[in-house]
Parts: structure tokens; sequence; C-alpha cells
């Protein structure tokens, strides 16, 4: 795949949707979870879509229930816990696997594009890193994604350009939103 815009997914009613409606765009691509200590992740997220999507900036939100079934809810249950609790307004597409034999296509090109580099410094990022290798051990080499709310940023020519940890301060993505924008 060349870019982001080869790749089909399905929204949340199960319809294809092909990424190249979002050409030309900033994209940030986002694996999220309703039940996850990174949840509130939400706020900061849905803050930076109302204030950049008129720039042209788009979030796809893709949930994920494979670390510690932390999205177990039907797509329409994540969609209305979203909106009601964060009031999200950018595109929440179908759940979704993002590692190992079922993982979604379009994790594995992101994650191959962009490859896990680290949780980072300090107690809280070692204890995540700890527990992540224990949850992803079962997907071996196709363990693309460490953990919930991992953020790939995508320039608008559909190429990816920074990967974001969960444990990555949402201030400095938006800084490299707004610098790609």
């Amino acid at each position: 795949m060349a870019n982001i815009y080869d790749f089909t997914v399905k929204d949340r009613k199960g319809n294809e949707v092909n990424l190249k409606e979002y050409e030309g765009k900033v994209i940030l691509v986002v694996n999220t979870a309703t039940g996850c200590g990174f949840t509130p992740h939400y706020n900061p997220l849905e803050k930076m879509y109302k204030e950049l999507k008129d720039k042209g900036f788009e979030i796809l939100d893709f949930p994920c229930n494979q670390f510690a079934g932390q999205a177990p809810g039907s797509d329409d249950e994540i969609h209305e816990f979203c909106t009601m609790k964060f009031g999200t307004e950018f595109p929440q597409f179908g759940k979704i696997d993002v590692n190992g034999d079922t993982a979604d296509p379009l994790f594995a090109w992101l994650a191959t594009e962009k490859p896990f580099a680290g949780f980072g410094k300090g107690l809280k990022n070692f204890t995540l890193e700890k527990f992540s290798n224990m949850n992803n051990k079962k997907y071996g080499d196709k363990a693309y994604i460490k953990w919930n709310f991992t953020k790939f940023l995508v320039d608008r020519k559909g190429n990816v350009i920074a990967r974001f940890e969960p444990t990555e301060d949402m201030a400095k993505v938006k800084e490299a939103v707004e610098a790609v924008l």
C-alpha cells in the first residue's frame, strides 16, 4: 500500500468506507476503548477536533477490545458512551482487532510505517510496558499496537508521519497536528 487512501474500513453500521474520502486532510487515527485508563483522552481529542476540523483535520476512531477486554460493548453501545460522556463528534468506525492474524490491514500498515519505539520513561510507562507485553505475547510478531489510544498522524498526502503512544502528552500530539496543518 502506498498511503492511507488505499484502505477501506467499515463504519459502525458495517458499511464500507474508502479512506480516499479523507484525501487532502490531516488525519489522526486512534484505536480506542471505553473502559481504559486512557479513555479520558477522548476529552482532548474532541477539543482538538472541534478547534481544528475546519482547517482540514479529521480524527478516525477505531474501538478495539484486544487490550484486557476494555471495549466490550457493541458498536452502538460504544458510540453512545462516547457521545454521551465525551460529546465526541469525530468519525467512529466499527470495532476492530489491531493485533494478530485478525488485525485490520489498516493498523498492520500503520504500525509497519511507524513501529513501536517505547512508552517513554517513568514508573507508569514501565508498568504499562510490562502489562502490554504480557497482553501482546499471544500475537508474537503481529503485536503491532501495544495499547489502547495509540495514535498515528497522517499528512495531507496520506503518509504516516508520527506515532504517539497513549503515554504521550496530548499537548504534544496537538502541537504535531498543528504543525502539519
